[in-house]
């Protein structure tokens, strides 16, 4: 790789590496929106679980959101104890579908921010968030989607399970189905027979984007006001939730920050993001070997189903160094990898020489959704993970063997 040297580095493969100086640059970018808006932005713990740097990340950002008690935990241990001598308040948020009974009491403990995803749910756990002091939220549906066919990233999907339609939202508060009639609703918080759930909220939370730019969200949030704008004004806080490529190239961050502050101006909310690809984009690369060469076929040491699921789930293809479109270059060959899965297969490129065995292949962007996803199929090992620090050194963060791919079975 030659513009961080990774080719002769002599790591092992396959490797996980994360640069260290270009998860700082894209932690500034989002910082300034921080500072420029009053936002809070928190890292989405899904995309990015690299808890050696979260103790770094806390310094920039104003916390994480976790997605279970684990997370919850890992932000608790790793993020906000490191960083509590400092006097640095961590904020820690958690979203569930559903939450389980012998979970809650740890996950009070953890998180300051508890955000349910039905009415139900409220009724269940919403008193005792209550009396412990969090904050509570109830995730949305819109009902607006701007993922153009891809329903499987798509929380306003028919038949979604995420969030609440406005139908439900009110049907669910024991009222029709007329959200004019929560008017009434602004100012002290007391909304007739819908009050005793609806009071018990402080914010509203939506997630409806996906490595989307702010287009999107300004549209989201039309379709927020038309359907849930009578409710807003009894809130204290609003999350726009994840899916904000802040920190790509492009990015309209001007648009981002007026829909911001017409959250703030209008209603007078505290808005939070959760951004998780934004924060470690383009920040990581897997290093890999050729290990056989089978005419325009080649056979690697990494695998899409194992070490890059995302590859077959999206479906994507990856960015490779030095590599062009199939045809591109004089040379193009399939790359795979090597379990037994005949889909295992990473793509098409060209390169300007022929690989032959023993070649280094370095893939990029693969900070995110790589090791929170990763697995052990077939046996494969997992990758080495390791930090490259701003000094240009590579530091092994974590090496895996034999006993992690045993203790799971």
């Amino acid at each position: 790789m030659a513009s961080h040297g990774m080719r002769g580095s002599g790591l092992a493969t396959p490797c996980y590496v994360v640069d260290s100086g270009l998860i700082e640059a894209n932690l500034k970018v989002l910082r300034g929106v921080m500072e420029r808006t009053g936002a809070e932005i928190l890292l989405a713990q899904k995309a990015f679980s690299m808890y050696t740097l979260y103790p770094f990340i806390g310094q920039y950002l104003s916390g994480a959101t976790a997605s279970g008690l684990y997370e919850a935990r890992l932000c608790a241990e790793e993020m906000r104890e490191p960083l509590k001598a400092s006097g640095r308040k961590i904020e820690s948020h958690i979203f569930s579908p559903g939450y389980r009974e012998e979970d809650f009491q740890q996950i009070l403990e953890y998180c300051d921010h508890i955000v349910f995803n039905s009415w139900r749910q409220v009724e269940k756990f919403g008193a005792r968030a209550r009396a412990a002091g969090k904050s509570i939220g109830l995730r949305i549906n819109p009902e607006c989607s701007t993922q153009e066919g891809r329903a499987i990233y798509d929380p306003c999907a028919p038949g979604s399970r995420l969030g609440v339609t406005i139908e439900r939202f009110v049907q669910g508060m024991g009222s029709s189905t007329d959200p004019a009639e929560g008017a009434d609703c602004e100012g002290d918080r007391k909304c007739g027979n819908r009050g005793n759930l609806l009071q018990m909220l402080d914010g509203l939370h939506f997630h409806t984007l996906c490595e989307q730019d702010s287009d999107a969200l300004e549209k989201t949030l039309d379709a927020v006001e038309s359907r849930f704008g009578a409710y807003l004004p009894a809130m204290k806080w609003i999350n726009f939730g994840g899916g904000h490529h802040i920190t790509r190239a492009g990015y309209d961050i001007p648009r981002l920050e007026r829909c911001i502050r017409r959250m703030q101006e209008k209603y007078g909310l505290k808005v939070y993001l959760e951004p998780g690809e934004a924060v470690a984009l383009n920040a990581g690369f897997l290093v890999s070997s050729v290990l056989e060469v089978q005419g325009n076929t080649v056979i690697l040491d990494t695998s899409a189903a194992c070490h890059m699921p995302d590859v077959l789930e999206m479906p994507y293809r990856p960015p490779l160094q030095g590599s062009g479109q199939p045809g591109e270059k004089p040379f193009t060959y399939r790359l795979g990898g090597p379990t037994c899965l005949a889909g295992d297969m990473i793509g098409e490129y060209s390169f300007d020489e022929p690989l032959k065995e023993g070649d280094r292949l370095v893939f990029e962007d693969m900070a995110i959704y790589s090791m929170v996803k990763n697995n052990t199929f077939n046996g494969m090992p997992l990758p080495d993970i390791v930090l490259r620090e701003t000094d240009g050194r590579y530091r092994i963060v974590r090496r895996f063997g034999y006993e992690d791919f045993k203790m799971r079975l």
